[in-house]
């Protein structure tokens, strides 16, 4: 009590000369409000902050902070029936939040909110909380991150498909966009933990802030994965062939000449690898002659892989790479490039095209994973005695690892993996009897080319 009124006492006199009665008056209530909000005593807090919005709009961004916690601790522990209210009058706080405060407010994040805030209340039907989320996107997609919204926005779509009020090609396109933005925060996430998980590697001490920020990284990457399986399991057997080719063969003909329709066929019938009807070639074909492109030129790589002509395939994967400009869709390239020469024995090529995978996109864990496997299969050949030979799983070890913190969708088999090439790997009595100690390194030959340090065992 005595610390507010010290706090009350001096914003009096600090505003005595300089403000008026009434800003006086603002300065005093919010005082008392925003104690009672920092103390989390939300109940008492929460009639203060609302008249202090109510006749002081705006005083400061604080009003409108603390109000959203009072309100979110007010739905939480209200009864059903009371929700509804309280629901809109926080859609009403951060609606005036983002009016008189548009600098310091994200757009994109308040529009997905509000859109999770109906969803999750039921507050308008299936079209109308669907247009919250379609609103998100479109007036702020940057900053639509949301995992649950993203899969919620997607679910609504998918919902009034099923109940006949959507199209399926309104479905595809929904996903379309959903699992782009998805993957632009993953790759986003994988961006920033990649110099992070280098410094940890190379044994370099984390600050506390670079610490937090590797956990944000993960929690943020563990949570889109789950979103990617929910939304493609909620796709389901809607983007199978047997879906798809009567969607687009019974258009094809009126549609040929229509290179947005011919590249959306294309694209999804690649994806889902519909490459053994005729309405695939057709397609692929009609869309290369129109406007060549990185699709159609991938297209038609799958169809010289399907009929077994592997250099052709290659031929024309490496040139939709080329023209490929969205980051995720030329890792797929690559990644398909490096699979080719792997299966051939190729492994140093097609470490190669892993990596340039990787570069596209960093989060792309199964690639890494690749390179494990290629290192481990090569560890009789690249080694100059029986130890050496061994460290080599050490290195497939580490690129495991990697895989499991960059990409949680694939952690489980990464980390088994992981665990596999370390049992196989030298070890305590192994380092013991070498006359070698942790943290000395040991050069990798052969094709591999690196150097891995012996582990603290």
């Amino acid at each position: 009590m005595k610390k507010r009124f010290i706090a009350l006492l001096t914003i009096a006199l600090s505003g005595l000369g300089s403000v008026n009665a009434q800003s006086g008056d603002c300065a005093t209530m919010a005082a008392l409000a925003y104690d009672d909000a920092k103390a989390k005593n939300y109940e008492a807090a929460y009639p203060a902050l609302t008249k202090v919005k109510e006749e002081c709009p705006k005083y400061s961004l604080a009003t409108y902070q603390y109000l959203e916690r009072a309100l979110e601790y007010k739905i939480e522990n209200a009864e059903q029936g009371d929700k509804k209210e309280l629901v809109e009058e926080l859609i009403d706080v951060w609606e005036t939040r983002l009016e008189l405060y548009p600098t310091k407010t994200s757009k994109g994040k308040i529009y997905s909110d509000i859109a999770l805030l109906k969803f999750d209340n039921k507050i308008g039907d299936k079209n109308e909380q669907y247009m919250a989320f379609d609103k998100a996107y479109i007036e702020d997609k940057d900053n639509f991150k949301s995992p649950k919204g993203l899969y919620a926005y997607f679910d609504l779509m998918a919902e009034m498909q099923d109940e006949g009020e959507k199209t399926l090609q309104d479905v595809f396109d929904n996903y379309d966009r959903v699992f782009a933005k998805i993957e632009e925060e993953e790759n986003e996430a994988a961006e920033n933990l990649a110099p992070l998980l280098k410094k940890q590697e190379d044994g370099e001490a984390l600050t506390s802030k670079e610490e937090k920020q590797i956990k944000y990284a993960e929690i943020n990457l563990a949570n889109y994965s789950k979103v990617k399986e929910a939304i493609n399991a909620k796709l389901g057997a809607r983007a199978d062939c047997e879906n798809l080719i009567p969607l687009y063969k019974k258009d094809f003909e009126a549609k040929k000449s229509d290179v947005a329709w011919l590249k959306n066929a294309n694209a999804r019938l690649s994806a889902k690898d519909c490459t053994e009807d005729p309405l695939f070639i057709q397609v692929s074909e009609a869309l290369h002659k129109l406007e060549p492109s990185a699709k159609s030129a991938y297209s038609l790589g799958q169809l010289a892989e399907s009929e077994g002509n592997s250099s052709k395939a290659l031929q024309y994967y490496n040139q939709a790479a080329e023209l490929e400009t969205n980051t995720s869709d030329k890792a797929k390239i690559y990644y398909r490039i490096a699979n080719n020469y792997k299966d051939k024995g190729s492994f140093g090529q097609a470490r190669n095209f892993y990596n340039k995978a990787l570069q596209a996109k960093p989060s792309l864990g199964s690639a890494y994973l690749q390179i494990a496997s290629m290192y481990a299969q090569s560890a009789n050949n690249c080694g100059e005695d029986a130890f050496n030979k061994r460290a080599v799983y050490w290195l497939a070890a580490d690129y495991a690892s990697k895989a499991a913190r960059v990409d949680p969708s694939i952690a489980s088999n990464a980390n088994q993996a992981a665990a596999a090439y370390k049992g196989r790997a030298p070890q305590k009595s192994d380092v013991f009897q070498s006359s070698k100690n942790a943290g000395d390194p040991i050069s990798i030959g052969c094709w591999i080319g690196e150097t891995v340090r012996i582990p603290n065992l």
